[in-house]
């Protein structure tokens, strides 16, 4: 692993205070630096364009990109920016990973509840659902090579969403507390990262959501530090 951790956060602009709050959570719970890299359409036009018309945020391919944006070096993590971490990111970095392993993920099972999702969205089921919303990502390992911005541009979203240029025993599994889909799987307070995966707490509709006094408690605290700014007397400096 690279001296610090590498983390993409899928930015959407219609959920744009989302990421900012998953940043929240990283730097308060963090034991040591980070970097925090946005992975945002806007930034990546001279090397990427997005060919597919079918997802529901900006990111939903691009993601894929994360060993080629860290130059196939060391060990990245992408997330969803729909979450917040409740314990150290450097935990969830497997102490004994498997140098075989080119990806690990958490291996949901399960059937939504629910049939639409934020900003009306269909919410459909699928194999290997959510599984790529948080990666660990071992960027030299031979199978990533494969993932160039052309290659990802060419793909179907069930072959990237399913990771299709892996064999089976090169997908890790991380514990699903790592990633913990709020309203679908029951309240969990020894969850790691709490993923709202149908909608953040203040999108319309999902305020009461379970979890969400957790994510409007750091909310609070990330724009805590605005207010002070804007009220403190500037007129000395």
């Amino acid at each position: 692993m690279d001296q610090f951790l590498k983390i993409f956060v899928g930015f959407d602009d219609r959920e744009a205070l989302a990421y900012h709050v998953f940043c929240q959570s990283i730097i308060e719970q963090c034991s040591a630096p980070v970097n925090i890299i946005p992975l945002c359409l806007k930034s990546l036009t001279k090397i990427y364009r997005e060919s597919h018309h079918d997802g529901s945020n900006p990111f939903i391919y691009s993601r894929f990109l994360v060993p080629y944006l860290s130059n196939f070096r060391g060990t990245s993590l992408f997330f969803d920016g729909d979450m917040i971490f409740k314990t150290d990111p450097y935990e969830l970095i497997p102490k004994d990973i498997d140098p075989n392993t080119a990806v690990s993920v958490a291996k949901h099972h399960y059937k939504t509840k629910f049939k639409t999702k934020y900003f009306g969205n269909k919410n459909e089921d699928y194999p290997r659902k959510n599984w790529t919303s948080v990666m660990i990502f071992n960027n030299a390992h031979p199978k990533n090579q494969i993932l160039t911005p052309k290659f990802i541009q060419d793909q179907t979203g069930k072959y990237l969403h399913r990771l299709s240029w892996l064999e089976d025993h090169e997908i890790g599994e991380l514990p699903l507390e790592d990633n913990w889909l709020v309203n679908e799987y029951a309240h969990n307070n020894e969850a790691s990262l709490l993923h709202y995966t149908l909608g953040i707490p203040c999108i319309e509709g999902f305020q009461n959501s379970d979890h969400a006094e957790e994510w409007f408690d750091c909310y609070r605290r990330a724009m805590s530090g605005y207010t002070l700014g804007a009220n403190s007397n500037t007129d000395s400096v």
